[in-house]
């Protein structure tokens, strides 16, 4: 029977475990070493096993002490992130956030905020889920997600659109033995030269934009659903595309892919593109959103 084991008796069994004596972890816990003594005696009691041999001059874990020593440490940390999510509700904290994100943004540097993000609140549960084009748009007037990383210059009467950051913007590559590797005079490839050679392009899954389409030159194309499966595609040498600047450098630098120059005028070079930060007008930002985009501003500038 273990209902009076308590997690106090459980974090001084790990100090004094850590730090190798009860007078050691006393001082650690700033409580008097009769305390932990008879805290240490108290759950030994309740396990029924000891923990420490103490016959020696400082206390060594015993067999079923060194094992039971990883399951405390996992209840503490269980304990510690309730109490922290606890907390979080009566600050006013989002218990979790919903982020629709634009494939454009470099995945490297995303990582890095959403590490500096579960640091700053690591009671935040945060969900990450890939939206290209206008389907973030969609997903934050929908309700799936509370917040938007776009890309899209979509606008809509019950979306608030903040500009937070520049990215890098797209560039068309194909492999480099395809024949659009090839220099064009000055002027690039026009859509009749396109009109050959597939070009891969990713499927816009919102019903926005049904109809419409994204930077496509070809009248041959491919369909796929993410960018991931694209980059693949054009790297096999399937076809040409349009990929984020991030995702392609080190392919042509590596000689792995080359630029396709176009004649199309947007398409020339990658020019920056407007990150923006949206949400529902009727949605305010909590703290944990306000911090979000606080720390992808200042990554991206």
């Amino acid at each position: 029977m273990l209902d009076a084991l308590t997690l106090d008796q459980l974090r001084v069994f790990v100090s004094i475990a850590d730090r190798g004596s009860f007078r050691a972890a006393a001082r650690s816990l700033g409580r008097a070493q009769s305390g932990l003594s008879s805290a240490i005696a108290n759950l030994e009691s309740e396990l029924r096993l000891p923990l420490f041999d103490r016959s020696l001059h400082r206390p060594v874990l015993t067999e079923a002490g060194a094992t039971l020593l990883a399951e405390a440490r996992t209840l503490l940390i269980k304990a510690d992130a309730f109490r922290a999510r606890a907390n979080s509700f009566s600050q006013g904290v989002e218990a979790e956030l919903r982020v629709a994100l634009d494939p454009l943004l470099p995945l490297p540097r995303m990582g890095a905020v959403v590490h500096r993000f579960h640091t700053e609140f690591p009671s935040v549960r945060l969900e990450l889920e890939t939206a290209p084009m206008t389907s973030a748009l969609s997903k934050v007037l929908g309700g799936a997600c509370d917040l938007g990383l776009t890309t899209a210059e979509e606008q809509d009467a019950h979306i608030a659109s903040e500009t937070i950051a520049d990215i890098a913007g797209m560039v068309a590559v194909c492999r480099a033995d395809h024949a659009l590797a090839r220099p064009k005079a000055k002027a690039g490839w026009t859509t009749v030269d396109l009109s050959d050679h597939l070009q891969i392009v990713v499927a816009d899954p919102s019903e926005r934009s049904q109809g419409r389409n994204f930077g496509v030159l070809s009248q041959k194309t491919y369909r796929v659903s993410d960018i991931a499966t694209k980059h693949a595609l054009i790297v096999a040498g399937v076809g040409w595309g349009n990929l984020p600047l991030w995702m392609v450098e080190a392919d042509i630098k590596g000689k792995r892919l080359a630029r396709v120059t176009l004649a199309a005028h947007r398409a020339r070079a990658s020019k920056p593109l407007a990150l923006y930060l949206i949400r529902r007008i009727d949605r305010q930002f909590g703290p944990a959103a306000s911090g979000l985009g606080r720390m992808l501003s200042e990554e991206f500038h």
